[in-house]
């Protein structure tokens, strides 16, 4: 009998070792992944904001997201402008493998309401970051400034792995802050604005004398009349728009796993933004006003009307961090935020004033330091430690490896990105480094970047010049690049020129193959 009930307890044990067990796997695999929020700025220069040394404008929440997360200090976007940053951000490849490199509009191109036909899509059967954490059970969306493709052609956002979306399509209606429409999935969303033509001629021609300022489109106001400043504000501001449904996205959200892409347009021009974002900020800069010379909307208060505007996104970044809070998501969202490119060089922008790229050599549409290196910072409560510094050298072609490897998604095998998840959660001894960093960019006369290690090497006007010699810099010891020291290193340059022919594939657009024509011509010195 006792044998019996030895025998009897012995399988109650074992039985219960395995429900014990069978429990922990079932928790195990019920626990919930990291929701991710990756938030793009729009043309935000590396020293715009606090946390990379900036004092003349007011960025307390990201400030506040600094300290409690990590700033990395040498984050690479893969492209000086919009379109060809966002490619390689969202499918993983540099600029010598993605589709998309250049602002390259589908004809014919235009600002108006009447005709919207956008960028270039991106190709059907392209794997987005969207696709990759949808396919891995991740709600996804995007919202802000897609310019990718629109309705109706393979790169809509729906057709690239964006359960929602909402915000502007083309890029080029993305230049008025008062639009009188947004997209929410394939359908207008109007808002209650006039009709705004933020590209109006200039009160001024080119050489500062008063031109015959053809009128406004819909306006007969010239510098001077009174409401010529007012006639580029509207009612409903579309940066308040996007917040308010990436909102709504986040609670609707709030029980599962999500994604939310949330590229915003500041601060890119046309300067324009609500009066009492103004406020604070009028009286603090000697300013005159712009009157609209260099194709963007004019501004009676330039400087301060840039300041408020990056002061705007400071507050909307500020506010999603309030909802997390209040959702009890905090500590289970891992919040990224970076730019697309560095700060405009028009529009009324003075990025020198601001100090916008921290000194860094360049602007917008320059592959050197200033228009390449952003700012970055990542927060994720409990996981990322507060107050980090990473100097590791990393591309926003390396989201989708990271981002996969933190949602156990299926990262697409042709990727030339390296996951810096290690780093974010301070394994740094499992990092894996790149050897190099490639940058093609084939306007503004065409131009090449390599980051090696301390080494920089840069090509300009390479499509006018196909012999273009390499400038080389030693980042270092000379972070701003001042001093080309080419010549002192002939074996640095050859490794430059080999990685070119391993990295460059030719591009789908004849306007871009300016580095098929170098090595063309190379080939044929050979």
């Amino acid at each position: 009998m006792k044998s019996i009930l030895r025998v009897a307890l012995g399988i109650v044990g074992v039985l219960g070792i395995v429900s014990c067990q069978s429990e922990k796997e079932e928790q195990k695999s019920e626990m919930k992944r990291p929701n991710i929020i990756y938030i793009y700025a729009d043309d935000l220069g590396y020293g715009e904001i606090g946390p990379n040394g900036q004092s003349k404008i007011k960025t307390p929440n990201l400030d506040k997201m600094a300290s409690e997360g990590m700033v990395f200090t040498q984050h690479y976007t893969s492209s000086p402008v919009c379109a060809p940053a966002r490619c390689a951000l969202l499918t993983g490849k540099h600029t010598g493998h993605s589709y998309i490199r250049g602002n390259k509009p589908v004809m014919p191109a235009s600002f108006t309401d009447q005709i919207e036909n956008g960028q270039q899509p991106i190709p059907a059967g392209t794997i987005t970051i969207g696709k990759m954490l949808q396919d891995a059970g991740y709600k996804t969306a995007g919202i802000g400034k897609w310019g990718l493709g629109m309705v109706g052609n393979s790169g809509e956002p729906s057709k690239q792995g964006f359960d929602y979306f909402y915000g502007f399509l083309d890029q080029r209606q993305a230049h008025n802050f008062y639009p009188t429409h947004l997209w929410e999935n394939d359908q207008w969303d109007s808002l209650n604005n006039p009709y705004i033509f933020v590209h109006t001629p200039s009160a001024r021609n080119s050489k500062g004398s008063q031109s015959a300022l053809e009128q406004f489109e819909k306006s007969d106001l010239e510098y001077g009349d009174e409401g010529f400043f007012d006639a580029y504000k509207g009612n409903d501001y579309a940066v308040d728009k996007m917040t308010e449904k990436a909102e709504a996205f986040i609670r609707e959200n709030k029980d599962g796993e999500f994604f939310l892409y949330l590229p915003y347009t500041i601060p890119h021009v046309s300067l324009q933004v609500p009066d009492e974002a103004l406020t604070p900020y009028l009286g603090q800069f000697e300013e005159e006003p712009y009157l609209g010379q260099q194709g963007y909307a004019p501004h009676e208060f330039p400087k301060s009307a840039y300041a408020a505007m990056i002061s705007y996104l400071d507050q909307e970044v500020g506010k999603i961090f309030t909802l997390l809070e209040e959702l009890d998501l905090d500590e289970n969202t891992m919040v990224v935020f970076s730019s697309d490119n560095g700060p405009t060089f028009n529009g009324g922008v003075d990025a020198a004033y601001f100090e916008s790229t921290a000194g860094l050599r360049g602007l917008k549409m320059d592959v050197y330091e200033g228009g390449i290196r952003m700012p970055m910072i990542a927060r994720w409560p409990g996981k990322i430690k507060s107050g980090s510094v990473s100097e590791h050298i990393s591309a926003q072609y390396d989201v989708m490896a990271t981002l996969g490897e933190l949602a156990q998604a299926k990262v697409p095998e042709e990727t030339d990105g390296i996951s810096f998840l290690p780093t974010l959660l301070g394994n740094s001894g499992a990092q894996v480094n790149h050897e190099y960093l490639y940058f093609e960019y084939p306007e503004k006369r065409g131009q090449l970047a390599i980051r090696m290690g301390k080494w920089k090497g840069v090509k300009t006007d390479v499509a006018k010049n196909l012999e273009s010699p390499w400038q080389l810099f030693d980042l270092e010891s000379d972070r701003n690049e001042e001093n080309d020291i080419a010549a002192q290193h002939p074996e640095v340059l050859k490794q430059l020129d080999e990685i070119v022919k391993k990295e460059h594939r030719s591009p789908e657009f004849d306007n871009w193959n300016f580095v098929d024509r170098m090595l063309g011509q190379t080939a044929a010195q050979n």
